[in-house]
């Protein structure tokens, strides 16, 4: 059957600027690759992970050189950190991860990749280390099978952080038994953070 019906003039542009939106984009992903430089912005999710892991692969492909990732992330999904986190570690290149804004949850996991002589940050980046959370639901068994999975992920994470900070587990353990808050100088005090960096001759 033919639709009569007068085109949406609305849904035209919408498509026009999620176009114009795509080739804007192109260049700079370009600029990135060329730079050896991956950004991690927003929430960490499955999506992201993929995206983040196939620019570090791609990079690890073309050249041994060099890789920068960039982090501002009020955290997100673990298991996406830890895909990010580990890709980190597994592919050839040395990387070193700047911290800007706030590296927050999965981001803090994402962000202890390196060792802390290539962990740098910016002046106003916040810093926040704290348990994991879930929404445990369904019946009583699932509950509970839920449960101590979040068990071990909090302990499996306290232990990735008292490896990358040299803090004692018992400490970490307190620490993110409530959300715990870091700034710049704090975050390098407790072994999280190598350096502050005010620009990119600093940083380079």
């Amino acid at each position: 059957m033919t639709d009569y019906s007068t085109p949406n003039p609305a849904r035209f542009d919408d498509e026009a600027e999620e176009k114009t939106k795509a080739e804007k984009s192109i260049p700079v992903d370009k600029h990135l690759f060329d730079a050896r430089t991956v950004l991690i912005t927003g929430s960490i999710t499955q999506e992201l992970a993929q995206d983040v892991s196939a620019r570090l692969l791609a990079l690890s492909q073309v050249s041994d050189d060099p890789i920068t990732v960039i982090v501002s992330s009020p955290g997100g999904h673990v298991e996406s950190g830890d895909m990010i986190h580990d890709m980190i570690q597994f592919i050839r290149p040395e990387v070193r991860i700047l911290g800007m804004g706030w590296v927050a949850s999965a981001g803090a996991l994402i962000y202890s990749s390196v060792p802390k002589e290539r962990r740098f940050c910016t002046k106003n980046t916040r810093f926040l280390l704290h348990q994991p959370s879930g929404g445990a639901g369904g019946m009583a068994t699932d509950i509970e099978i839920q449960a101590k999975e979040i068990l071990k992920m909090r302990d499996r994470l306290n232990q990735i952080f008292a490896d990358a900070t040299g803090q004692t587990l018992e400490r970490i353990e307190k620490d993110t038994d409530r959300d715990y808050w870091m700034s710049p100088e704090e975050a390098i005090e407790y072994g999280l953070v190598g350096q502050v960096v005010s620009n990119i001759k600093e940083f380079g």
